[in-house]
């Protein structure tokens, strides 16, 4: 109901918990793309495999891809053709992504592994630590942040990072 309602969050969630479906059952009601940022190419994957096989317009642009497709996927998100796409944080580096996602009407801004903004993302990845900038390039659209783990410093580290306007903790 938050993130339908447009509302920003932040939900901690123990793995295998459901935090996915926080976002990807919105997504099909959205009517714009949900972007969720993953650090895990395979979890990726597996991911949009899943969706994929029940129906759903979903698709991951990372590294793993050749330049061609990831293109050619850039291109159909910005015409509307997805629902989802999973990206990593490092994709907001690239002049030729944000180009299109400024384009694109993104309805949601997923940030999975959220606990890597704050514990991590100065050593293991900080494009983390620049999603909030990120965030800010795209309009400041809802964002649900997600975690298996998080302290409160490390809750309120996250939302704060992300700018996030009054989140609703879950």
């Amino acid at each position: 109901e938050t993130v339908l309602a447009r509302r920003d969050c932040l939900c901690v969630m123990p793995t295998g918990g459901g935090k996915s479906l926080c976002y990807q059952l919105p997504s099909l009601l959205s009517g714009g793309v949900t972007l969720v940022v993953s650090p895990l190419i395979s979890l990726m994957k597996d991911q949009v495999d899943g969706l994929i096989e029940r129906g759903m317009r979903a698709t991951l642009i990372n590294s793993t891809i050749d330049t061609a497709t990831q293109n050619e996927r850039i291109a159909a998100m910005e015409r509307g053709e997805f629902d989802l796409v999973y990206v990593a944080p490092e994709r907001f580096r690239s002049g030729r992504f944000n180009e299109a996602v400024s384009r694109t009407r993104v309805a949601l801004l997923a940030v999975d592994e959220a606990h890597c903004i704050s514990e991590w993302g100065h050593d293991f990845r900080p494009d983390y630590t620049r999603l909030g900038r990120a965030r800010k390039r795209l309009g400041n659209p809802p964002t649900i942040a997600l975690t298996a783990t998080a302290t409160d410093n490390v809750r309120r580290d996250i939302c704060e990072q992300l700018e996030l306007a009054d989140p609703k903790i879950f």
